[in-house]
């Protein structure tokens, strides 16, 4: 059966298409002792009766059924109703390995501030998989540990450190509730580093498995290649504004200074998805709103005081641009992203 109770949360959003898939693995798994949520967020395509359907086939199933209000509303609401020791969370249209919670359960102490973490596989589609492995070391981490090993290095990274999805892991739930109210609903790009980033702070024991990639993340190329998010340089500001909230309640003196010019190294990183938004969907105002940004007087203070390093190519280029703003570096960036989403279109 299981020695600890696992909720499960999944957030329905008009994922019909995906969602029976979803489910089947987790009921499918090893692990018997498990609660499953599935949190319909006022979907308006079939996914809330087949959120019914499903539950009529399991009895762990309890489906929630709300008004619209976005994925932080839904897991908050997930979490709120959930009854298990550990919370796990699996996005609608993404599935797992039928072994995931069972061998993760292994893992676990008991302790009220710990953090299981497996690895991930990027699903892009026919038969095109590419697997993403936690850079920390596989091992346990105790707090002494952690905040020698593992907190200098949550932010600030061009690739993660440590995943910080909520995904693909198991949290002891004091962790995800004490923490909560970090999440606002109206952030929607980096949502769960509002909620992961402060619990992984207060984490006591975090366990990363050994190269076991579970969870499956499924990539759709062509909304990334034509969706343009207007508000994107907006969202990338408030989250930084909650980041410092976090670091000012976790951290004081010189610890809270060192995290501090972390969060500007990864607002860097963030800002140069932001030019990237632009350059690729924004095919009107693209210059416009880049030089825009780049030139922003706290932008530029920020290059010069929170110089982050580069090796991704792509990012080298934007980098440039951010530091650099002119008409030729601008245009360049654009004509960069149209031929790179060509490629991948055509791949």
């Amino acid at each position: 059966m299981g020695k600890y109770k696992i909720s499960v949360i999944v957030p329905v959003y008009n994922t019909e298409k995906f969602l029976s898939k979803c489910v089947a693995t987790l009921t499918g798994q090893t692990y018997d002792n498990l609660e499953i949520l599935l949190v319909d967020d006022g979907s308006t395509d079939g996914s809330g009766k087949l959120c019914d359907a499903l539950a009529h086939k399991d009895g762990r199933i309890r489906v929630i059924h709300k008004e619209n209000g976005g994925l932080i509303s839904a897991w908050k609401r997930g979490v709120s109703e959930s009854t298990g020791e550990y919370l796990s969370f699996v996005d609608s249209d993404d599935w797992v390995d039928l072994s995931m919670i069972g061998e993760m359960a292994e893992e676990l102490s008991g302790s009220l501030k710990e953090i299981i973490a497996s690895d991930y596989v990027i699903e892009r589609g026919e038969g095109k998989s590419e697997y993403v492995w936690q850079r920390l070391s596989p091992g346990e981490y105790d707090r002494k540990a952690i905040e020698r090993q593992v907190i200098p290095k949550l932010l600030g990274q061009e690739h993660r450190f440590v995943c910080i999805s909520r995904c693909m892991k198991l949290i002891s739930r004091q962790l995800i509730e004490n923490n909560c109210k970090y999440s606002n609903p109206v952030i929607t790009t980096g949502e769960d580093t509002t909620v992961m980033l402060p619990a992984l702070i207060d984490c006591e024991r975090l366990v990363i498995m050994n190269h076991k990639a579970y969870y499956h993340y499924f990539y759709v190329m062509e909304s990334m290649v034509h969706k343009y998010d207007k508000g994107l340089y907006r969202n990338i500001k408030l989250l930084r504004q909650t980041v410092d909230q976090i670091l000012q309640d976790k951290f004081t003196g010189k610890k809270l200074s060192t995290m501090r010019n972390r969060a500007d190294q990864e607002y860097i990183f963030m800002l140069l998805l932001a030019l990237k938004n632009e350059a690729r969907g924004n095919a009107s105002g693209y210059r416009k709103n880049i030089l825009e940004i780049c030139r922003d007087e706290d932008v530029r203070e920020l290059c010069k005081n929170a110089p982050v390093t580069v090796r991704d190519k792509a990012n080298k280029l934007l980098y440039l641009v951010l530091r650099h703003p002119n008409e030729i570096t601008v245009r360049l960036l654009r004509l960069a992203m149209i031929l790179y989403y060509r490629g991948q279109r055509a791949m």
